[in-house]
């Protein structure tokens, strides 16, 4: 699991659901949750919390402004590759932390991956999830 700390800097809500962003080192992620500030009293601007995503919901495109839905984006350089017959995991380093991604052994060849290559890592809003102690 992928941990990144940061600062809920805001919230919009509607019924039961909020959108969340959060500012983690200059870096701005957002994700959906089923709550709102009458349900969890942690949803209020500035509270710390932890964004959290799985390594094989990080989406691994060598190409940083592409034209698509996801919002989190994240400028990393790939430190390391594990590379598995079927799945391979990389290490990424960025400004904000440290993170992995777990994609096909075939995606790295068609990317041309290697190490010390610069890559966008990029998240679902749905996929990332909230902690707050």
């Amino acid at each position: 699991m992928n941990k990144l700390h940061g600062k809920i800097s805001y919230i919009e809500s509607h019924e039961d659901l909020s959108i969340v962003k959060i500012n983690v080192s200059g870096t701005i992620f957002t994700t959906i949750v089923i709550e709102t500030s009458k349900s969890a009293d942690y949803l209020k601007e500035g509270t710390e919390v932890d964004v959290l995503f799985k390594e094989t919901e990080v989406v691994i495109s060598i190409e940083n402004n592409v034209p698509i839905s996801m919002q989190n984006r994240v400028d990393c350089v790939i430190e390391k590759i594990n590379k598995g017959k079927l799945i391979s995991q990389l290490s990424l380093s960025s400004e904000i932390g440290n993170m992995k991604s777990i994609i096909t052994t075939n995606a790295i060849k068609q990317l041309k991956l290697k190490e010390k290559d610069k890559v966008t890592a990029m998240i679902k809003t749905n996929e990332i999830m909230l902690q707050h102690d």
